[in-house]
């Protein structure tokens, strides 16, 4: 690869566009291939080209080149193709821009590009048929069909060959533009007996290494004699036409004539392929009008030269060439490329500092391709011109952020064409901040007011200050300044908050101690280097009223007692003595009043409310006693005000010796005891707590059992009577074993509910056997709830004292029954025999029933079944009464009673035991007064 460096400086009127650099390079090199170092052609470090933010400008075309920062290297980013790029446009080149910025700076860099020979000479035909008459004279000529190289200079198509050339060799013209015009001319004649249709290869060879050629078939077919070939009457034509025309537009017409008559003096006008792109454009007519086909632009070509072949029908042809000139005309508006731009600039810049550079184009010519350009009025900025295309925008006076922080540029750039054409553009400038604005207090002086005993930390009042400029640079911070308040640093007596100016107190202020004092704040802003001013505070200790009057005369001792003496002849009016008392506040909290608050006679003494002088306001008289106790209170008027007491001593005495043996059992009042009082209402709080708490606690209780009570003995449900588990029988007729099973189902809140017998709930069975001597065996039920669990089920000795015959037992189990017995106030009874709880079970039997005779089967069942062969008659006939335990009733042999009880017992046998087989039995006696009901009338008789 071939490399050319070329490195031109020019000095232009402004620094910011330098010299010129000019590489050349040849079209077709891949990407990424090296152009040039532009970072050391420029003498510019790789690293400041990085910094100052390179790059490469082209406007709007497209970019084939790009910068590598990393190496300052100019490389390939876009295949190349010259003769896309360029045509046949000699030279060929690529113009950009490199610009920097900080300083901004252009330079302007020129990248020539070479030919290479990538293209072979191509016939538009691969063919081409031609009809020679056979009497063509020697050196008829035949215009053949250039090919077209898209190279140029030693690449492009340099010579033709034609083979076979037994008859024809190839003659080439030279023409303006170095065009080269073929022929095909006849050498030898031709005899269409001997060879009517010859083939020839007409080769076009260009001059590049390796050399590339293309060929085209020419075929020949000779004809008959047509000896006259066409003549244009103009070698060349030459036309103008204005880019804008419209298609269709007649352009020029050319003409041809041929000597010849009839077919073959008839000419046809055909455009060769000279110029690419030609046959799109124009059209000829077959009288040889050239008509535009297509649009045409002065700027991408500004002449077409076009080659018109006039054929006669006998083959033969001549060929003239037309020139159009292309007009300009006005029908671009200037292009504004920015180059490089600035999105800010500091205030403090100087004057002509660069903020943009641009470069403006025209794509027309002449006065149609002249532009001028203007900025926008009554801004801080000017346009120059650098070049003949090349603007910058600079500064024409100083900037101030405060006045304007942002600038709108516009410029507009007309051209001179008729009409005018004008486009704009528009840059928005920001102005960055300079700490150039000092913070400004609002106040030259600030003075404030806090009243002493205050809290450390409070809030005293606030200073402000504003800084004009922006952001970090107006951020204000407040500064205490150092100094000292009568030998003290300010500092531990105020503070000041950085960011809000808020002034705090440090310290609790003493009006007696400290009246008032001054110091500086500062306030700085966050610029740099900072900027700062200062104010003066001063602060005013108010006074309060925290200090109590002292008392200096009578001086109070602990020790010795002090008593003022008064003589017996003193009149009204006599000076005792002056309380002299200060307080160390000012103003009204330091004004005094005395009073006189306690005192042995007061009708004796009185106190100047102002002065505080003890006078008498009577006589003293014998009656008055010696010693005179006098408590004077001195107030200040203070609010709320502050009072001390002191306590004068005085002796009504005309001699020494009487005073001194007055004040010998003089005893000073003792001070009340807080702690005492403290105690005795503590005592007596606690006291009223445990007595509150016990009276809570014993009603808590009765309420308790009180409950209890009504859940477990006001029920409504019916008492059953309890009967002892055994008893044993004293006349030697067996014992009796009783086992009662009751099943109860209950509700969580059966006391509410009512209780129900049901026959079928329970399995007990009570069976007597006649064949016994009167015993009744036991059978164990499923349930049983008033048996004990722990009663064993053999039958237990007869205890002694039962031994007794019927006749010697006490009470209703006797022989006789005597009138302590029919009244109730016999002895209490032996446990009772089985026939007497039979007896009794059956009464409580007919009892319940009554009760519940109409309720069915509910949750409490009770059902005793006796065998076929049990009748009434095994049961003892007792005329004496029968104690049923747990109830108030007893059973008495009176016969109407004993007619109910047994017409009773037999309704409940037939309901609950199977009917009996034999006859009935006599009833049971009636229920009578218990041995309890009597038992409890003795006592009453007794009391």
């Amino acid at each position: 690869m071939r490399r050319q460096v070329l490195l031109y400086f020019s000095v232009l009127c402004l620094s910011s566009v330098l010299g010129q650099v000019s590489y050349s390079i040849p079209e077709e090199m891949a990407k990424g291939s090296l152009v040039g170092n532009i970072a050391q052609d420029l003498g510019v470090d790789v690293k400041r080209l990085q910094a100052r933010r390179a790059r490469i400008h082209t406007g709007d075309s497209t970019e084939y080149i790009q910068l590598s920062k990393e190496k300052g290297l100019l490389v390939i980013k876009e295949r190349i193709d010259r003769e896309a790029l360029c045509g046949q446009t000699t030279p060929c080149a690529l113009h950009f821009q490199i610009a920097l910025e900080s300083p901004i700076e252009i330079f302007p860099v020129t990248v020539e590009i070479t030919d290479i020979n990538d293209n072979a000479p191509v016939f538009q035909k691969e063919d081409k048929n031609i009809e020679i008459s056979e009497s063509a004279v020697i050196g008829s000529k035949f215009v053949l069909e250039k090919a077209v190289d898209l190279d140029i200079g030693r690449n492009s198509l340099q010579s033709y060959t034609l083979k076979p050339n037994d008859n024809f060799i190839i003659k080439l013209h030279g023409q303006s533009h170095g065009v080269t015009k073929v022929e095909m001319i006849l050498q030898k004649p031709l005899d269409r007996e001997k060879k009517e249709f010859a083939s020839l290869l007409l080769t076009a060879v260009d001059g590049g290494e390796p050399q590339k050629s293309g060929t085209m078939q020419i075929h020949i077919t000779v004809l008959d004699a047509n000896d006259n070939a066409p003549v244009f009457t103009q070698t060349i034509y030459k036309a103008s036409v204005k880019e804008n025309a419209l298609k269709g537009t007649i352009i020029t017409k050319v003409s041809a004539s041929d000597a010849d008559k009839g077919s073959n003096g008839e000419v046809s006008y055909v455009i060769g392929n000279g110029v690419i792109g030609s046959l799109d454009l124009f059209h000829i007519t077959e009288d040889g009008q050239l008509i535009l086909n297509g649009p045409i632009d002065f700027e991408k070509s500004r002449n077409y030269e076009i080659d018109i072949e006039a054929v006669d029908r006998g083959g033969l042809s001549d060929s003239s060439k037309v020139i159009i000139d292309v007009g300009d005309i006005n029908d671009n508006s200037p292009v504004i490329n920015m180059i490089s731009s600035s999105n800010s600039v500091g205030e403090d810049s100087r004057s002509h500092t660069v903020v943009a550079v641009m470069s403006v184009n025209d794509p027309d010519s002449e006065e149609n391709g002249k532009v001028r350009c203007v900025i926008n009025k009554n801004i801080p900025f000017a346009l120059t011109a650098t070049s003949s295309n090349l603007y910058s925008i600079v500064t024409d006076s100083d900037l101030d952020r405060e006045t304007a922080s942002e600038h709108n540029i516009t410029v507009s750039c007309s051209d001179e064409g008729v009409p005018s054409l004008s486009s704009s553009v528009t840059l928005t400038l920001q102005i960055s901040d300079v700490n150039d604005n000092a913070p400004v207090f609002e106040r030259s002086s600030y003075e404030a007011n806090i009243v002493e005993n205050n809290t450390p930390g409070l809030s005293v009042f606030t200073v402000k200050a504003r800084d004009a400029d922006w952001n970090q640079n107006a951020r204000v911070s407040y500064i205490l300044e150092d100094s000292s308040v009568n030998g003290v640093p300010v500092s531990s007596f105020v503070s000041v908050s950085a960011d809000s100016g808020v002034i705090h107190a440090v310290r609790s202020f003493d009006y007696e101690q400290i009246k008032d004092f001054h110091f500086r704040v500062k306030a700085q802003d966050g610029g740099s280097p900072p900027l700062s001013s200062n104010v003066t505070v001063k602060i005013l200790i108010q006074d309060q009223n925290d200090n109590p009057p002292q008392v200096l005369y009578p001086v109070q001792t602990g020790g010795s007692l002090v008593a003022e003496l008064v003589p017996r002849s003193a009149d009204v009016g006599y000076l005792v003595t002056k309380v002299v008392a200060v307080d160390v506040d000012s103003g009204q909290n330091a004004w005094l009043s005395y009073k006189l608050q306690k005192a042995t006679d007061r009708a004796l003494f009185e106190v100047g409310s102002q002065n505080g002088e003890i006078r008498t306001i009577r006589q003293v008289t014998d009656k008055d006693a010696v010693k005179q106790r006098l408590s004077v209170i001195v107030e200040d008027n203070g609010q709320p005000s502050r009072s001390a007491t002191v306590v004068v001593n005085v002796a009504v005495a005309d001699s020494f010796p009487e005073v001194l043996s007055e004040f010998t059992d003089f005893t000073h009042d003792k001070e009340y005891n807080d702690n005492l009082t403290f105690y005795l209402v503590l005592a007596l709080a606690v006291v009223s707590f445990l007595f509150i708490t016990c009276v809570v606690v014993i009603i808590s209780v009765k309420i308790y059992r009180w409950r209890q009570s009504r859940v477990l003995y006001h029920s409504n449900l019916p008492v059953i009577p309890y009967y002892p588990p055994r008893y044993s029988d004293t006349l030697g007729t067996g014992t009796l074993q009783h086992v009662y099973n009751y099943e109860v189902c209950r509700t969580t809140d059966s006391r509410k509910s009512d209780c129900k017998f049901s026959g079928a709930g329970s399995q007990n069975v009570l069976i007597m056997d006649p064949s016994a001597t009167g015993t009744m065996q036991r059978i164990q039920s499923e349930k049983s709830i008033l048996d004990e669990p722990d009663s064993p089920l053999e039958q237990k000795p007869p205890n002694n004292d039962w031994r007794f015959t019927q006749g010697q037992r006490p009470g209703p189990s006797g022989a006789t029954g005597g009138p302590e017995v029919a009244m109730g106030t016999g002895p209490w009874p032996q446990p009772p025999t089985e026939a007497e709880q039979l007896q009794a079970l059956m009464a409580a039997a007919n009892e319940v029933s009554e009760a519940t005779g109409t309720l069915g089967p509910g949750t409490m069942g009770l059902s005793t079944r006796y065998s076929p062969q049990f009748t009434l008659q095994h049961v003892p006939d007792y005329r004496q009464n029968v104690y049923i335990p747990g109830s108030t009733a007893t059973l008495t042999s009176n016969p109407q009673q004993q007619q109910q009880q047994q017409a009773t017992a037999q309704q409940a046998a037939q309901q609950a035991l199977p009917p009996p087989q034999g006859p009935p039995q006599p009833e049971p006696p009636k229920a009578a007064q218990t041995p309890a009901s009597k038992k409890k009338s003795t006592k009453k008789e007794k009391k």
